[in-house]
């Protein structure tokens, strides 16, 4: 049946290429010191492959791609090229997305720069500090080079810009006009989802209870949601 997309339920949920935070700023508490301070742009990496070398190809740089197969992969591996880094870095894919949150978290665990791709909401984007590289504005005609793994002169881009939505069905939509209303003005701050989510996954805690617990810490989001009189029955229910 038909299915309706409901607001922007999470804006802002990016994918890119990110580097832990104190490989630019360094990391006082834990004695590291900054590794690339200059580090702010996919075009910058030029100046630094040796900073994230790869054990394997150590006169290379690694950049930590998705699973091969995934849509991500082509055009991560087509942004490369594009950057003039396909020489530099080493493609490495992961073998699956667990084995890319392994990579990535034993690097931040033990301070060691690491250069991939991720996006959010996720619980590891709540977990870590991270920094995401600049890249060139969103062009369409850029991005179709980059999702086709044929085309030899891909340009560089930002990924599609994504939302998040609440999809519900025709039935749903006529059936109850009261909570569509709700669902319309669902605004979820993709820094406390990341968190929640991160502390969901850390502490194992069921959907609903995560659920509740956000509620209760995160009043001013979705106090805007409802009317005056629902809002504090929710509050007394909290």
């Amino acid at each position: 049946g038909q299915v309706f997309a409901l607001g922007d339920t999470v804006k802002h949920a990016e994918e890119g290429w990110w580097v832990p935070a104190y490989v630019i700023q360094g990391d006082p508490s834990r004695n590291l010191k900054p590794l690339a301070p200059d580090l702010h742009s996919v075009d910058d990496l030029k100046r630094y492959p040796k900073v994230f070398s790869d054990p394997e190809i150590p006169d290379k740089g690694r950049f930590l791609n998705s699973p091969s197969g995934w849509t991500s992969e082509t055009v991560n591996s087509q942004k490369l090229k594009a950057y003039g880094l396909d020489a530099l870095y080493n493609n490495f894919r992961s073998g699956s997305g667990a084995a890319l949150d392994a990579e990535i978290s034993s690097s931040i665990r033990r301070g060691q720069p690491v250069l991939f791709y991720y996006w959010n909401p996720t619980p590891l984007m709540g977990r870590h500090k991270l920094i995401r590289l600049q890249e060139p504005p969103f062009n369409e005609k850029a991005w179709a080079t980059l999702t086709d793994a044929s085309n030899p002169n891909p340009q560089g881009s930002q990924s599609l810009p994504a939302k998040l939505s609440i999809g519900v069905s025709k039935a749903f939509k006529e059936g109850y006009p009261d909570l569509v209303a709700v669902f319309e003005k669902v605004d979820l701050p993709i820094e406390r989802l990341n968190s929640a989510l991160a502390e969901m996954s850390e502490k194992r805690i069921p959907p609903n209870q995560a659920a509740l617990a956000f509620l209760r810490d995160n009043r001013d989001v979705w106090e805007a949601w409802l009317p005056a009189q629902v809002a504090a029955k929710v509050e007394g229910s909290l």
